[in-house]
């Protein structure tokens, strides 16, 4: 098990520096930004040991800066919502097309959802599903042709049809626990 520095969110793996405030000679696996992020990239870093990153941590105030105002608007649970969002950038000549704008003359994007338009829901869950795959039947099976494909199937698997075989017990295992899982299933009731 690792141990608890090893598991500390934020180390970094494999870090080979020493913490970077002078005189400090612990190794530097946790880094720390110098400067915040911008447009222009991620920002600088510097690498610190654990006590020195969580006095930086402790020094770091988010909300260094703002008024009053800012501050409760920031912390507002709405807070980025009141912009207006748009679905394209414009380049400040042309407003951006709204959504009801959008075509799709090559049917890119409709074409590739075309088989859920008209597709109903199945009677089936996931497990029942794929029990009716073990069976070799489909979404359309009734409770006839579900104890017969069983039957058909126990006598195919069983070691007793089969001169003591055993080698097809798992695939009888797999047949019947799907049939006890679609013959309660409410699809069929």
């Amino acid at each position: 098990m690792a141990s608890k520095q090893a598991r500390m969110h934020g180390r970094v793996e494999g870090a080979r520096a020493h913490c970077a405030v002078p005189g400090c000679h612990a190794p530097g696996e946790f880094k720390a930004p110098l400067q915040s992020a911008n447009f222009d990239g991620p920002g600088a870093w510097r690498f610190l040991c654990l006590d020195h990153v969580r006095e930086h941590n402790s020094r770091y105030n988010f909300f260094d800066g703002m008024s009053p105002e800012e501050i409760q608007e920031a912390q507002s649970p709405l807070a980025g919502w009141e912009r207006h969002s748009r679905p394209f950038a414009s380049n400040g000549a042309d407003p951006a097309p709204a959504w009801s704008d959008f075509t799709d003359p090559l049917d890119a994007i409709a074409g590739r959802f075309a088989h859920l338009k008209d597709k109903k829901p199945s009677r089936f869950d996931r497990a029942e599903r794929r029990a009716l795959s073990v069976l070799g039947l489909g979404e359309d099976a009734d409770m006839h042709a579900l104890r017969k494909r069983y039957s058909g199937l126990v006598r195919r698997f069983h070691p007793d049809k089969n001169g003591g075989d055993r080698s097809q017990e798992g695939r009888l295992g797999e047949v019947i626990e799907a049939y006890q899982l679609l013959r309660k299933s409410a699809a069929f009731a």
